[in-house]
């Protein structure tokens, strides 16, 4: 039997990204756990938002993929305020889909274990270190040498006992 875990991620992805992404769900798979991702595995029949939270309900997990989805080269961060902050020149911000974070919160408000990767550069909202008590993974990369990837496979077992206790709590 797969044990349901809910996937934050974007349904359009770089071929880097598509090769992390597989890296990810591959190592779902070697741990029995089956990804549920509005966009690939369900689709909605009412507001995506609404289909989000049952979804969410329905798993034991949940696992957020902060892909840049939207980089911006120039910019100021809070205007007119004491703590404006330009982006400098020569320099790239890149933001994950805004969904990442509306599903994290949901998730993080179900109590449900998270696990989450952001790729190099995207910041923010759950991506940021000390948000909440989670540690936030850097993405994998499929050129990953022998150790980095052990060291993966270890951050999966541990957050699937976590998920594996919450589907038994609460079945």
């Amino acid at each position: 039997m797969l044990i349901p875990v809910f996937v934050s991620m974007p349904n359009a992805l770089s071929d880097a990204q598509d090769a992390a992404q597989r890296i990810i769900l591959g190592e779902l798979g070697h741990n029995r756990i089956e990804a549920r991702t509005l966009g690939k595995t369900d689709y909605p029949t009412t507001y995506p938002l609404r289909e989000v939270i049952t979804l969410a309900k329905h798993c034991s997990g949940g696992l957020i993929l902060g892909f840049s989805q939207f980089e911006a080269t120039s910019g100021t961060w809070k205007k007119d305020t004491p703590f404006k902050e330009i982006v400098a020149e020569n320099s790239i911000v890149q933001f994950p889909t805004p969904w990442n974070q509306l599903e994290a919160g949901i998730l993080f408000a179900l109590n449900i274990p998270l696990l989450v990767f952001r790729e190099s550069g995207v910041s923010g909202g759950v991506f940021d270190n000390g948000v909440t008590d989670l540690f936030v993974h850097t993405m994998p990369q499929p050129d990953a040498e022998y150790n980095e990837r052990n060291a993966l496979r270890e951050v999966f077992q541990k957050w699937t006992a976590k998920v594996r206790a919450h589907y038994y709590d609460e079945n």
